[in-house]
């Protein structure tokens, strides 16, 4: 049976992925195709290349990907990607969609024509750069001339590219939003609405994937809130532990595989 993997982005809530990874892969499950938007992006071309769920942990611990962050002077955003093109270089070596191990999409939004675009081939770290560049955060990437961003801008969980071929689809999201009485500050606010828009299509989404796994109460968390980089990934670990423990078709394509 062919196995596919959604996922979704979310900043550094796309941590939630490596610990769905590393509890499907402890139950034998393997991928034939993966798409992924922003986080899911980074995570899913790292997996895709074999490297181990908890290794991609513990680089990320390591790297303190915020030094590799500057201003972007004179440019539509704060901060700039360049520098993590040669981080990314030491894991991705042969930068080319072609060179990994499991087939890849990315989602990126065509920021100059205003349109959605699947990449699959080519550059690979210009691709994940552009999915991971949140719109007034980070510069624009430029390929060919024209603006990139992140592409949950359009499309925050690409289920599209696999639907037509795997038979069996599981996703992983990093968004659930809690319920809350009260919001703290604006900042607060901001990220809920944000996250709330992202989210629109979800319930959607979700009748087209077979599994879905998604810790509850994860969009609570800030985008950038790198202190809960483990706390993070053993919620999302114990929440695919325990889908692999309930739900009947998880446990079908165990049998099955």
């Amino acid at each position: 049976m062919k196995v596919g993997l959604v996922l979704s982005g979310g900043g550094i809530r796309g941590i939630a992925h490596l610990g769905v990874l590393q509890a499907l892969t402890e139950a034998g499950i393997k991928f034939c195709k993966v798409s992924g938007t922003s986080a899911g992006s980074i995570v899913g071309s790292l997996y895709c290349q074999g490297m181990e769920p908890y290794d991609i942990l513990q680089t990320f611990i390591k790297t303190k990907l915020y030094r590799f962050l500057r201003p972007a002077f004179k440019t539509p955003g704060l901060l700039s990607l360049d520098l993590t093109r040669s981080l990314f270089l030491k894991y991705l070596p042969h930068d080319s969609f072609e060179g990994l191990k499991t087939p890849m999409v990315i989602a990126v939004t065509n920021f100059s024509e205003g349109k959605l675009v699947y990449l699959s081939s080519g550059k690979l770290i210009e691709a994940i750069l552009a999915s991971s560049s949140i719109p007034g955060v980070f510069k624009p990437i430029i390929i060919n001339s024209k603006m990139y961003l992140d592409g949950g801008v359009l499309n925050n969980f690409p289920i599209e590219p696999v639907r037509q071929d795997c038979d069996f689809i599981i996703g992983s999201s990093c968004n659930h939003l809690p319920v809350v009485d009260k919001i703290v500050n604006t900042r607060k606010l901001i990220e809920r609405a944000a996250i709330m828009s992202i989210n629109a299509d979800m319930e959607q989404k979700s009748q087209l994937v077979d599994v879905l796994i998604e810790p509850e109460g994860m969009g609570a968390t800030s985008v950038f809130d790198v202190k809960k980089t483990e706390e993070i990934y053993w919620l999302s670990y114990n929440a695919a532990l325990n889908q692999l423990k309930s739900n009947a078709k998880l446990q079908s394509l165990l049998v099955k595989s």
